[in-house]
């Protein structure tokens, strides 16, 4: 595995050199991350959210607050993570194919930007390439033991990282597992139960502990979404391309339409890739992963009213397989003296398509810079006023915000509603408790006649103020 080998490194190494350096934790990384701290409060955590990604941040969250420790520590893993997943296929697909698949989906932008970040669609997606492979070689081979505890250890860290990802990423298996008699195995129906069951335990029994049932945390968490049923959200993905990190409410118009030329291709490169695969006796390589790609894109394309690009990274992950084998199948061709300009054009098109990849994870990157840059700056004139640690935030981006002050944040209402307006008054009377209000926002009503702290204004958080409620007794303001 020399050569998929070398792509996971290079991975790695663009990681390290373009994303990590001067950035900042975005909104929900600072939830994740401050779950297992040691040094600052945990932010509400809400219905939807899984805390298999924390478990991954742990070990370096939990000793450190430096950014930069956690962004090399999850670079590493993730590229460590995208080898195994590519390891599950080499008897399966060529190495050169695997190679040139897991170079297709490391380049994406949204996997480069998307690999040092405490965020769980990488890993669900890597869960998903894993199964599916694991599965392949598991009906091939009864005998392969590894790839039953494989399919059963990757179906469960999907659903540690997103339940409901694995439940879509189990259900094809197991249509596959019901219809066809190779992989009509007892065995095998266990193995995907169980790992569905090992690797969501955790999100249901804190649905009973904390929700009062499995149901009502799925109707909780299907209501701080915006509902879901029937949304067609297409169009939103494609818009999300140029890349927007949320899309929320995608009603903007279509620019930078040159970011979504790869996604166009993406279904007749598949295609392509199932008759290569089928003229190589090794249909089921792509049939599969065309089939999961199917099922984990579903819930995403057509039940929730707004785009993520993060959200489609497992059936990203699929779909590169039988693109590489369209791809590899066309340079190798014999074409005769057509051969030199098919391998000219595919190498062009290549070219421009990382091109544009990479220069789409640069505007985010300096988006991101942009936000730590504008979050430091806040947090630095929070705490000239006095809010300091212990401390309380509450109000819009009061989540975030919270992790850069070292604050708890606490809402009286909403997604992250986790406090009465008696119990945020109580806090007040015993340390710093502020309101972040946006520009030409009203403060609430118990605040308007706090301090009033203009913060500084930026892209990021243009026009906000802080209203900080009268400091606890003994304590002096700046």
């Amino acid at each position: 595995m020399p050569w998929p080998a070398a792509v996971c490194v290079a991975f790695c190494l663009v990681q390290l050199a373009v994303v990590a350096p001067g950035s900042g934790l975005g909104w929900d990384e600072t939830v994740y991350t401050s779950q297992v701290s040691r040094s600052l409060p945990a932010a509400f955590f809400s219905a939807p959210r899984a805390r298999g990604i924390t478990f991954l941040a742990a070990p370096v969250a939990g000793f450190t607050t430096s950014t930069v420790a956690l962004r090399v520590w999850m670079a590493v893993l993730s590229a460590t993570a995208l080898f195994i997943a590519l390891r599950v296929w080499r008897t399966l697909m060529p190495a050169p194919v695997l190679a040139l698949a897991g170079g297709l989906f490391a380049t994406l932008w949204i996997t480069v930007y998307y690999g040092p970040q405490v965020m769980p669609n990488l890993w669900s997606a890597f869960g998903a390439l894993a199964a599916t492979g694991c599965f392949l070689r598991a009906v091939r081979d009864p005998a392969d033991r590894w790839a039953v505890a494989g399919l059963g250890s990757a179906v469960a860290l999907t659903g540690l990282m997103r339940p409901l990802d694995a439940v879509w990423l189990v259900a094809p298996l197991a249509l596959v597992a019901l219809f066809f008699r190779r992989a009509r195995r007892p065995l095998l129906w266990g193995v995907l139960a169980a790992g569905l069951v090992l690797g969501c335990a955790e999100w249901v029994v804190e649905a009973y502990v904390r929700y009062g049932g499995l149901t009502a945390r799925l109707d909780r968490a299907s209501e701080i979404q915006g509902g879901t049923g029937w949304n067609f959200a297409v169009d939103d993905q494609i818009r999300a391309l140029n890349g927007r990190t949320l899309c929320r409410p995608c009603d903007v118009p279509w620019r930078g339409k040159v970011t979504s030329l790869w996604w166009f291709a993406l279904p007749f490169l598949a295609a392509g890739g199932l008759v290569a695969s089928v003229r190589a006796g090794r249909r089921s390589t792509a049939l599969l992963p065309l089939l999961v790609a199917s099922f984990t894109a579903l819930p995403y394309l057509f039940r929730v009213g707004y785009a993520a690009p993060r959200f489609l990274l497992p059936a990203y992950a699929l779909l590169a397989l039988p693109v590489a084998s369209c791809l590899w199948a066309l340079v190798t061709a014999p074409v005769g003296r057509w051969r030199p300009a098919l391998i000219g054009l595919v190498t062009v098109a290549l070219c421009g398509h990382l091109s544009i990849q990479f220069a789409t994870t640069a505007a985010d990157v300096r988006a991101n810079h942009a936000m730590r840059v504008a979050y430091d700056a806040v947090a630095a004139r929070l705490h000239a006023a006095g809010v300091r640690p212990p401390c309380v935030l509450t109000g819009e981006h009061a989540v975030p915000m919270a992790y850069y002050t070292g604050c708890a944040s606490r809402q009286i209402g909403g997604s992250d509603g986790s406090i009465t307006l008696a119990g945020l008054l109580a806090a007040a009377r015993a340390r710093p408790v502020a309101v972040l209000v946006p520009a030409f926002g009203r403060p609430p009503a118990y605040a308007r006649s706090w301090h009033v702290v203009t913060l500084p204004d930026s892209r990021s958080f243009p026009g906000y103020h802080g209203y900080v409620a009268p400091l606890p007794r003994g304590a002096a303001r700046p």
